[in-house]
């Protein structure tokens, strides 16, 4: 009995952390229409004015850079990819939460499907984070494989 609760409490664990990232794509989704009526150079500026000397700084500056040149009609596109992705990840979260198989298994095909692009963009931009972010996806993945093969080997137990 044990040994379900824990594997259950990992199941919310994942849930939970597709969730928070869900939100983070909607923050971002949000930043990116706040964009379209605003000066992103501007924007940009007083978010770094905000963030002292900090580990992510230097991402922060490179994003800034990249943002303030993007036209309107991909802030639009910028933005509905986030919201879109953001869906996916709520998707996800709120069916694991709810113990549903179906959400295993989306997990693991949209988590599985972007590990190769993680993994190209770690080779051109190696940084711990992005080596961390491709671990954390790869045990997920193969964490709910195995809990599914398990499963089905005990008859669905």
């Amino acid at each position: 009995m044990k040994e379900r609760e824990e594997r259950s409490g990992v199941i919310l664990a994942i849930g939970v952390f597709k969730l928070v990232k869900a939100l983070l794509l909607v923050a971002a989704g949000l930043g990116a229409l706040k964009l379209l009526h605003g000066d992103a150079a501007q924007m940009g500026e007083q978010i770094l004015e905000k963030i002292p000397v900090a580990p992510g700084r230097q991402f922060v500056e490179r994003t800034v850079g990249r943002i303030g040149l993007l036209d309107e009609k991909q802030l639009h596109g910028l933005a509905f990819g986030t919201f879109a992705y953001a869906a996916v990840f709520l998707v996800e979260g709120v069916g694991l939460l709810m113990r549903k198989t179906w959400a295993e298994w989306l997990t693991v095909i949209v988590t599985a499907s972007f590990i190769p692009l993680e993994v190209v963009h770690a080779v051109r931009h190696a940084s711990a984070g992005s080596i961390a972010g491709i671990a954390v996806n790869v045990a997920i993945v193969v964490y709910l494989v195995v809990r599914r093969l398990r499963h089905r080997k005990h008859g669905g137990a």
